[in-house]
């Protein structure tokens, strides 16, 4: 993997981090990214610095972090505050364990339905559609 350079246009940060130039525009609009100076009659310079915080976003997003959420966290990181970004990232775990919980039970309410729904008579009702109709589908 080639080096990046320290002067990108928007373009070549976003190729380089791999996301698009919308992406780069979304994130200075939401106050995660600077945007830099236009030096009269130029374009726009990205740094290195630049790169690695485009690239702690997609880190975050893919750890299921929310844009606010990765927006508090890069101003921790900013004042190296581990224990206020650990408070976070610890309340971050317990909303996915509680998303994993919701989806548990909806896979097995949803596999109690497909079964009913395999066994059941050509003729019959089907349970599946059957409980969508009359909301009877525990729900987290």
């Amino acid at each position: 993997m080639e080096p990046i350079a320290t002067a990108l246009t928007i373009g070549q940060l976003a190729s380089g981090v791999g996301v698009n130039v919308e992406t780069i525009r979304f994130y200075q609009r939401r106050g995660l990214l600077r945007e830099p100076p236009r030096p009269p009659g130029g374009i726009r310079h990205y740094s290195a610095e630049d790169v690695a915080r485009v690239k702690f976003i997609k880190s975050a997003q893919r750890m299921g972090f929310s844009l606010d959420e990765i927006h508090h966290l890069l101003r921790l990181d900013e004042g190296m505050q581990c224990d206020a970004a650990a408070e976070l990232a610890a309340q971050h775990l317990n909303d996915v364990r509680t998303r994993l919980q919701n989806l548990h039970r909806i896979e097995v309410t949803l596999a109690n339905l497909l079964d009913q729904c395999r066994k059941g008579g050509k003729k019959v009702t089907c349970p599946l559609i059957l409980a969508l109709h009359t909301d009877e589908v525990e729900t987290p």
